[in-house]
């Protein structure tokens, strides 16, 4: 009877093969047969993206000309059906357009900041906010979009840091997998997926000095062990769809036009077969990078290299069919470009279903979305600080100042970058506050600062005569949306306006003051912390984000985000990251610091170690810190196995105990560190985390099985390898605290 029945299995299993072989085949039957009848001119369309956000009557004599194969900034449905008729019944090829839009962290439900979402160290909720905003955004026909930015990220000078996942490679691809996942469910044909898109490619987290569109300078070898592996995922673990190349040039070649990149690693390597998109403009502006003599040139060097649509520079509708005719670019690199093209078109299902449905109820703002969006928010919130266990706020505290231009900034708090979201629905602090705990705390309300940049102080008086009057303080105070975000660098990361100085006011008070910082990146705030009795960071936290802290301040959730990068104490340290190379003489933390250098003292190198005379050692804060209404406790790491091969995998135990009174979550991170190795390796490495929530008294026995290839590098001769010899395995609640044991492999 089972082995009857295993053969029915293995028959369904085949015939399933079977079938998407068969339905694969026949897609790409009708893509030769679709391109065997398309003009060169009508093949360059397919490549042309355009620029919709003011649609006239050129853009749609250009659709029926057959000269647009896709379109971006174009989000009512009703315009996007227009056009799309234009595309299917009026141009000759009849092929479909799909429209794009940045759905970055949520469409009108806007869910934190992705930064903010990488706190959480939970996929699923990154997953989750993905598939909401693809349900939302697909309604208005949007299927494809330029998500998730998946740049590694050591420099929060730069805006664009905002989008990330943070600074560290395999916390950024577990969250890239989770958001490609969720924006295209399970079947990318289904009229709620949308196609997403692993951007940058690559390594323009890493421009020079956080400056946005600026160089960077990172070896083959860096490439592949630190920035490649997240978009290497995307691929080949959550089939993401397409790939976006960055503004920037590495080594003196702009991405636009990588060869190897686009062409040796991503299709020979990878077997990547998906699209391949310009960032808006970057095959254009490489005549001013003086890579490029002009546009002409330009869509000569970006097509040969592997670029497949240029995003509204118009270089590959304007030069290439001339650029083919004089045998400068070869058709068959034109129809390798265009039957990717038409391959995304067929998986999204746009050849059998290509309008969107008008009369659907709309799922916008959903009460699930919306509850989605408030969890996601009480799990990015990281706890800083939280002197005397001030929080969560107790029925002791009857009267509350809320102060700070922050406590009710709807459109701010939404964050950069959510060009579809809608402020009137944001649920701010100060409304969530009153509304669900009005009943019982007084509630006094004083704006101060009308917005972060505002240095206007003659409200001051008011704030502080609010504080006295008041058992605690909330102080909201951080950045504008608009400070994080392209082209949004900053060189100073101090809290902009008269915030720091409004802080030292009420400090004056002696009222305990809790500070929530709502920002796009983390910011140097070390004074102000200082001056805190407790500090919430709450990034900009989306629609929800208001509810969200008003049940975390008064204790109906609890905090147990940690930091997916690290907080430096001032600009100088920058770039500061845990997981840094190995270097020759390590700082001991007994050097002489600064004011402990005696006048006229002898020339002398100090100990002759690695720091900053007056920063000092250590960061602000370090990755994976975060703190919890509860304590926790971390024993018993063992290892069953300290010897192992190449190819066995090494399980790790812990203990894990809620030594506190609260029940709480807590992030349980694993980091591995090679001993010696045939490149210096970095000091340490996140390989692994779960969340794990536990009741007062509880204890848990945490098992990790970290399979040894994990600990596979590229080394001297450029293979990704797995060597012999010593290495640590580090188990705790942030990248410093950690419980440390050594096993080898052979």
């Amino acid at each position: 009877m089972k082995k009857l029945a295993l053969r029915i299995y293995s028959l369904f299993v085949f015939c399933g093969m079977f079938g998407y072989l068969s339905a694969q085949h026949n897609i790409e039957n009708r893509i030769e047969n679709m391109l065997s009848k398309m003009s060169l001119r009508q093949k360059i369309g397919q490549m042309n993206q355009v620029n919709a956000r003011k649609p006239d009557e050129r853009l749609y004599q250009q659709i029926r000309d057959g000269e647009v194969g896709s379109i971006l900034n174009a989000e009512d449905p009703a315009l996007l059906n227009q056009l799309q008729k234009i595309a299917v019944d009026e141009s000759r090829s009849g092929i479909p357009l799909v429209f794009a839009r940045d759905v970055i962290h949520g469409f009108k439900t806007i869910f934190p900041i992705p930064l903010g979402q990488a706190a959480s160290f939970n996929p699923q909720i990154v997953e989750e906010s993905s598939r909401i905003a693809a349900i939302e955004a697909s309604e208005n026909g949007i299927r494809w979009t330029f998500a998730p930015m998946m740049d590694i990220s050591r420099d929060p000078r730069w805006g664009r840091i905002a989008e990330s996942f943070g600074e560290d490679t395999y916390l950024s691809e577990a969250m890239s997998v989770a958001m490609v996942k969720g924006f295209q469910g399970n079947d990318l044909s289904n009229p709620s997926s949308i196609a997403a898109c692993a951007k940058h490619f690559i390594g323009y987290g890493a421009a020079e000095g956080g400056r946005d569109y600026n160089i960077s300078n990172i070896p083959e070898r860096q490439l592949r062990n630190i920035y490649l592996p997240p978009f290497e995922a995307a691929i080949k673990d959550a089939d993401c769809a397409t790939i976006m190349t960055s503004f920037n040039s590495n080594n003196g070649i702009p991405l636009s036009a990588n060869k190897f990149l686009l062409t040796d690693l991503l299709r020979n390597e990878w077997k990547f077969d998906g699209v391949v998109v310009s960032d808006w403009a970057s095959i254009g502006i490489m005549t001013t990078q003086g890579f490029c003599e002009d546009k002409k040139d330009a869509a000569r060097k970006a097509a040969n290299a592997g670029m497949e649509i240029d995003m509204v520079s118009e270089c590959f509708i304007n030069n290439l069919e001339q650029l083919v005719k004089d045998g400068s670019v070869s058709e068959k690199t034109i129809d390798d470009a265009v039957k990717n093209i038409l391959r995304l078109k067929y998986r999204l299902g746009l050849f059998d279903r290509p309008y969107t449905d008008l009369n659907l109820q709309s799922k916008k703002y959903a009460i699930n979305h919306l509850h989605a969006a408030k969890k996601a928010a009480e799990e990015s919130f990281i706890l800083l600080k939280n002197k005397n266990d001030i929080l969560p706020l107790g029925n002791n505290i009857k009267t509350v100042a809320i102060i700070g231009p922050m406590a009710d900034a709807p459109h701010d708090q939404m964050g950069t970058w959510c060009f579809d979201g809608e402020k009137e629905y944001t649920q701010t602090p100060l409304n969530a506050l009153k509304k669900q705990f009005g009943k019982n705390v007084n509630f006094i309300y004083e704006q101060t600062l009308a917005f972060s940049r505002d240095k206007d102080t003659s409200k001051f008086v008011k704030a502080v005569e609010a504080a006295k009057k008041s058992d605690a303080v909330l102080l909201f105070i951080g950045e504008e949306s608009i400070l994080s975000g392209e082209a949004h660098s900053l060189a100073d990361l101090n809290l902009v306006g008269a915030q720091s100085e409004l802080i030292s006011e009420l400090s004056k008070t002696s009222k305990p003051i809790i500070t929530i910082v709502m920002a796009g990146r983390p910011l140097t705030i070390e004074k102000e912390i200082s001056l805190s009795d407790a500090v919430l960071y709450a990034w900009h936290p989306g629609t929800m984000g208001g509810p969200a802290i008003a049940d975390v301040l008064f204790g109906k959730s609890c905090p147990g985000g940690k930091l997916p990068v690290t907080f430096p104490r001032y600009v100088g340290q920058i770039p500061l990251y845990y997981n840094y190379e190995r270097i020759g003489r390590p700082a001991n933390k007994k050097e002489v610091l600064l004011n402990d250098i005696p006048l006229e003292a002898k020339q002398s190198s100090l100990g002759n170690t690695s720091y900053y005379l007056d920063a000092g050692f250590d960061a602000l804060f370090a990755f994976g810190y975060g703190l919890s209404y509860t304590t926790f406790e971390y024993s018993n790491l063992t290892l069953p196995k300290k010897n192992l091969s190449k190819d066995d995998v090494l399980r790790i135990n812990v203990t894990l105990k809620n030594t506190g009174k609260r029940e709480g979550c807590e992030v349980v991170q694993l980091y591995t560190s090679d001993i010696t190795a045939s490149i210096a390796p970095p000091v340490k490495e996140l390989k692994d985390f779960k969340r794990v929530t536990l009741k007062p008294g509880e204890q848990q026995i945490v098992t990790f099985d970290l399979p040894i290839q994990k600990l596979a590098f590229w080394n001297y001769e450029m293979n990704k390898v797995v060597e012999s010899g010593k290495f640590d395995v580090m188990v705790g609640g942030n990248s410093v605290d950690l419980l440390k044991m050594r096993f080898t492999v052979d």
